[in-house]
């Protein structure tokens, strides 16, 4: 369903179901500007499971959705086995980023005036609920640099495992 036709068949329904509905749309990300999605690269197979998917390291792309011309690319652990299988294990909290440009770059004001710094461009789960990868964009003044950071997070507690990625604005 549209985000706009979910939101027209709230209105039709008492105030208190809207707000229980739109405070639900939010929180689903059916209403926010989505990140980012990824194109998968390639995989390579780590660990070998008999009777399900192995685990592997998957190489993914995306472009940052508001600035034209920076492509990062993502490699992150994923589990398989059994669990990885049905969608329910925890994948881990490995992952490393690299970032290109593939064009000309041109930074909106309201990324270079700070307004926007520390923006989510990309999210992935990385478990059924809980736990989650996530791109942020800062961009350096000083430096002209848009810098990218690779961290994964969960409801209670994330991880201190990132890694950075730089593009020279010119």
């Amino acid at each position: 369903m549209h985000n706009l036709d979910f939101l027209s068949n709230l209105r039709r329904r008492s105030p208190g179901t809207a707000l229980a509905g739109l405070f639900l749309a939010v929180s689903l990300g059916l209403i926010a500007p989505a990140p980012a999605a990824a194109e998968v690269i390639g995989t390579v197979d780590t660990v070998f499971h008999m009777l399900s998917r192995d685990d592997d390291i998957v190489v993914e792309a995306f472009d940052d959705p508001d600035i034209q011309g920076v492509t990062c690319y993502l490699s992150r652990a994923r589990k398989g086995g059994v669990k990885g299988m049905l969608g329910v294990a925890e994948d881990p909290s490995d992952a490393s980023i690299e970032c290109i440009r593939t064009g000309p770059i041109t930074v909106p004001e309201d990324i270079k005036s700070g307004k926007r710094d520390g923006e989510r461009v990309f999210k992935k789960s990385t478990s059924l609920i809980f736990k989650s990868m996530q791109v942020i964009r800062f961009y350096d003044k000083k430096r002209n640099v848009l810098v990218y950071m690779v961290y994964s997070d969960r409801v209670v507690e994330g991880s201190p495992k990132n890694s950075v990625a730089c593009v020279k604005v010119e």
